[in-house]
């Protein structure tokens, strides 16, 4: 089996993002920023609850509960940040991979 011809063949491919190559795309960048809309309202939901609920059962002394409040806290805090970094994310890894040769 000939690999040589193969591995050619592969280095020849160019291939660049074109948010215009395919119809629909406007659309689908929309319902993407949407959907990082309510996961960033379910992220502030998430700590809001989270926080007084970590407030209110560390005042009571219910300190399992108080737990639970930490970590919803956290938990919502991250996913927050998660969600605002995400594109960043992905151009960063992008850019990783079309470095690769």
């Amino acid at each position: 089996m000939n690999l040589s011809g193969l591995v050619v063949a592969a280095t020849s491919i160019n291939a660049t993002p074109n948010p215009s190559g395919l119809p629909g795309s406007a659309a689908l960048e929309g319902l993407i920023g949407g959907l990082a809309f309510w996961g960033l309202l379910a992220a502030l939901a998430g700590l809001i609850i989270s926080a007084g609920l970590w407030a209110l059962s560390a005042q009571s002394g219910n300190y399992q509960h108080a737990a639970v409040g930490r970590r919803g806290t956290l938990v919502s805090a991250g996913a927050a940040l998660i969600v605002g970094a995400a594109p960043a994310i992905i151009a960063f890894f992008q850019n990783v991979g079309t470095s690769v040769k």
